[in-house]
């Protein structure tokens, strides 16, 4: 049977987000064999699940030479307070999946602060960027 269609949150009350890219080259177990992409998607779902953020897929988000690449999207109150998609690249193991996890779950950008990890991970956003991610 076909789930029921979930409720949008008005923009006023939208949580944290994790966007992942599964473009050309993220998820690509060629491109990186050493990382289970399947997995590393369900174990953001299930953390998204207890932590009260969402995650979404993109194609592809753009910055191909630092696969696998996440962009962690703050909360409207995290906005609120002055947070901004932070972009995440060669994101391939799982304490980096653990990080972005824990970080969403705390709240993202403008409410937490990123893990000192992910901060050395964090990239620029692309050109066009915000078209991208904008779904």
């Amino acid at each position: 049977m076909p789930s029921a269609p979930r409720a949008v949150p008005a923009a006023s009350e939208r949580p944290c987000a994790v966007v992942v890219c599964r473009g050309c080259c993220c998820g690509d177990p060629a491109k990186h064999p050493g990382t289970d992409h399947r997995r590393q998607l369900e174990r953001l779902r299930a953390a998204a699940a207890e932590g009260g953020f969402e995650v979404r897929t993109s194609d592809c988000l753009g910055p191909c030479d630092q696969a696998n690449v996440l962009v962690v999207r703050p909360s409207a109150e995290g906005r609120r307070a002055g947070g901004r998609p932070t972009w995440i690249g060669f994101a391939l193991d799982e304490a980096c999946t653990d990080e972005v996890a824990e970080w969403a779950a705390a709240g993202g950008p403008g409410i937490a602060g990123p893990p000192l990890a992910l901060e050395l991970q964090t990239i620029r956003a692309p050109r066009g960027a915000r078209a991208r991610t904008g779904r």
